[in-house]
């Protein structure tokens, strides 16, 4: 391979979203314009003034983020499918393995609080820093555990928030069937 080839690939831009261009792509109640768009749609039972909701949430649950060494406060917003909603927040330590991230902390509480039977209905991730926050591999793996699969997550990218399904966003979790 040739130089040339390796920039083109180094250089490639990231794959398109997948978003619903009409309501023959979808079941139509789940089918919801996005904001600057051009007439696409997400798949989702949420509406979009329920997911700004869950993202302003998931911002004030950051407020009260415990990050002396990054300085980077995230939180989170789930909502759970009987309606309730749980955030969370980032809480570092010295020993940078035993931080645990906004939606890791959520996810506990949500367990803590309702029980190992919640299923989430939604997440939003927010942070009070301006870049980009993506729920990491870890968070992603323990989010599949409880998530349905078509959920939406929302979560600062490089150019604005994203909305993905969760299916998208960890396409290849981790299973265990157990006997």
């Amino acid at each position: 391979m040739d130089k040339r080839s390796r920039l083109w690939f180094r250089n490639e831009p990231p794959r398109p979203r997948r978003v619903y261009m009409d309501s023959r792509d979808g079941l139509a109640s789940n089918l919801h314009p996005m904001r600057g768009s051009g007439g696409a749609f997400t798949m989702t039972n949420l509406t979009e003034p329920a997911l700004e909701e869950l993202v302003e949430l998931a911002r004030q649950a950051a407020q009260n983020s415990y990050s002396p060494y990054s300085q980077f406060c995230v939180g989170a917003a789930l909502r759970l499918t009987n309606s309730e909603v749980v955030t969370g927040t980032n809480v570092e330590n010295v020993s940078f393995g035993s931080t645990i991230c906004a939606e890791r902390a959520a996810l506990v509480r949500a367990v803590s609080q309702f029980g190992p039977k919640i299923r989430i209905a939604a997440v939003a991730v927010a942070n009070l820093n301006g870049l980009a926050s993506p729920p990491c591999g870890a968070c992603r793996q323990m989010l599949a555990e409880f998530i349905l699969p078509r959920a939406p997550v929302i979560f600062p990218a490089a150019d604005g928030m994203c909305t993905m399904t969760f299916i998208e966003l960890l396409p290849l979790a981790f299973e265990m069937k157990l006997k």
